[in-house]
């Protein structure tokens, strides 16, 4: 059964990959996207939807069945901008999902977002990880959140560790994660997890 899914975040390097993920397997994707987005890199039969994370229409889930989180701040961004993308952005995404009865939301967080009071030069980023993906959980939504490692351009490996086994100082390919939500977003074969990811 071919499913509506709305990607945030499309026109970043992993999102791009998310939607051709989905339209490999026979689905329909649509992109939210600002208007000011350069769009001429993604797939043409995409549909796009105008949206920003900063302020997004209360009708940007509607007739979706699932919604895919692959969106940051970018790590040369304030706090500020962190903080209204990664984290409030994220949250009223799942609310706005909640509230247009979307069945299933896939977030894409990181590394190290379990933790409550997380330190070092990527603290601020995992605190807001980490309360975008509570607020998810606590959402009544149907999720699931994976957490991979720092990641690389490189080609997909396919063969990936979820869980406890991962190493932390491991790398992930974008490709792997791409097609990890995607197959997330469309299964539900992680439905109810939050797992940290390594290309293996």
């Amino acid at each position: 059964m071919t499913m509506n899914i709305l990607v945030a975040g499309a026109t970043g390097k992993t999102g791009r990959q998310v939607l051709q993920a989905l339209i490999d397997q026979g689905h329909k994707p649509t992109a939210l996207v600002r208007e000011s987005s350069d769009t001429s890199d993604l797939p043409h039969d995409v549909d796009l939807r105008n949206g920003d994370l900063t302020d997004l229409p209360s009708d940007v889930c509607d007739k979706m069945d699932v919604v895919i989180f692959a969106a940051g701040s970018g790590g040369a961004t304030s706090a500020e901008m962190t903080d209204k993308v990664d984290r409030d952005g994220a949250k009223k995404l799942v609310d706005l999902a909640a509230r247009s009865g979307v069945k299933r939301f896939v977030m894409l967080s990181s590394v190290g977002a379990d933790q409550t009071n997380p330190t070092g030069e990527l603290a601020h980023y995992l605190k807001a990880k980490h309360e975008a993906d509570a607020h998810l959980k606590a959402s009544g939504l149907t999720y699931a959140i994976l957490r991979p490692v720092a990641l690389t351009d490189d080609a997909r490996h396919e063969d990936v560790t979820l869980g406890d086994d991962v190493d932390t100082s491991a790398t992930a390919a974008r490709a792997d994660v791409a097609y990890l939500l995607a197959e997330a977003a469309t299964t539900g074969r992680l439905d109810g997890q939050a797992l940290n990811m390594q290309s293996s």
